[in-house]
């Protein structure tokens, strides 16, 4: 009798006991965070697209309590004809813009100073495709790898005249971010230039302008909006 009360309660608490794992399961899957995922076209020569770049890293602070973020990168050319060798910034807005030039130039450096940053007009300007291959190969080892590599990308091309196309700046800012293998990737111009050319087609081909944002596969935004935008975005994605 005392056996048969025994085994009656040891049913009764492996029963509660999987009613309790069950339970503890679904409040951890209503609380789970919502995976946002953000493909963005852009040139690393395109001012707004850095702009755009530093707003989305805010709101993504702001909400990643709420939120996982997948960020991918993908190419874009506003001059596909840019020289490899690299011409003089000044000299070439000047030519593209005219007298425009100053005002643009000015407006950006508030913007910068905004963020902390110092705009840089000195410099070179010139061919992106080596940095887009090197941004493509940061993304094999990882999204965050990539992210992190824009950002060191654009703050030397922005704010220290650094040159994009200048191979020891990118093989430098690949160290920077703890990637591993960028010269002798960069060595080989094949290297990537198959995976860049698909991606322009696939993500940027249909966009006129940068920088171009999808998210979750159905929301797009354009230009460098301010962090509110991106957060409504967010709500509007995941809902």
């Amino acid at each position: 009798m005392r056996l048969s009360r025994l085994l009656q309660f040891q049913i009764r608490q492996r029963k509660n006991c999987c009613r309790f794992s069950f339970m503890a399961q679904s409040v951890s899957d209503g609380t789970a965070k919502k995976l946002i995922q953000i493909d963005v076209s852009s040139d690393t020569v395109c001012p707004w697209c850095f702009v755009g770049k530093k707003n989305l890293d805010k709101a993504i602070a702001s909400s990643n309590d709420q939120y996982n973020f997948e960020i991918r990168w993908h190419p874009y050319f506003l001059n596909p004809s840019a020289p490899k060798e690299g011409v003089v910034k000044k000299d070439y807005y000047r030519n593209r813009f005219g007298q425009r030039v100053e005002q643009m130039e000015s407006r950006m450096a508030e913007i910068f100073k905004g963020f902390g940053l110092e705009y840089d007009r000195d410099g070179l300007t010139g061919n992106t495709l080596d940095s887009h291959r090197l941004i493509y190969f940061a993304g094999q080892q990882g999204h965050d790898m990539q992210h992190k590599l824009v950002e060191e990308l654009c703050l030397g091309y922005f704010t220290r005249g650094k040159y994009i196309g200048d191979r020891e700046f990118l093989v430098e800012s690949a160290k920077k971010v703890g990637l591993e293998g960028a010269a002798e990737f960069l060595e080989d111009p094949n290297n990537g230039l198959k995976e860049v050319n698909e991606d322009l087609q696939k993500y940027s081909a249909h966009i006129s302008g940068v920088p171009y944002y999808v998210i979750n596969g159905k929301h797009q935004l354009s230009g460098g909006q301010p962090p509110e935008t991106f957060l409504r975005t967010f709500q509007a994605a995941a809902s």
